[in-house]
């Protein structure tokens, strides 16, 4: 069993820079690929960023790459995103996502996840 609470979420304008935190509580966060994704009303969810267990691989989409970093902390049982230059279109809930036990990036990368956060809102004012 693993839980995922997102922070870091705001209101911010465009240019600025934010860094978002998952804080996962169970014992097997540090065998499992995490990624993040979002969602603003009327579309389909996001893929922004996944993560390799070890930290060893990143995947990143072409909307979000030399913007945004995915990184994770095992000790301390956390994931975060930094998101730089943000822009109008970043607004979007953001939601934290873990794999299956030792599971692979491309399965987090097509949203098969065993386990999400609650969400946290980014708004990026023009």
């Amino acid at each position: 069993q693993l839980q995922l609470v997102e922070s870091g979420g705001g209101l911010v304008q465009a240019g600025d820079s934010l860094r978002l935190s998952c804080a996962a509580s169970g014992r097997t966060f540090g065998i499992r690929a995490m990624g993040w994704f979002r969602q603003s009303p009327g579309k389909e969810r996001e893929f922004v960023a996944a993560i390799s267990w070890s930290s060893s691989n990143t995947i990143l989409p072409d909307s979000v790459k030399g913007r945004f970093t995915i990184y994770r902390d095992n000790a301390k049982n956390m994931l975060y995103l930094q998101m730089n230059t943000l822009k109008p279109e970043d607004t979007a809930v953001y939601y934290c996502a873990a794999s299956g036990e030792r599971g692979g990036l491309y399965y987090v990368t097509q949203g098969s996840c065993d386990y999400w956060g609650q969400g946290t809102q980014v708004t990026v004012s023009s």
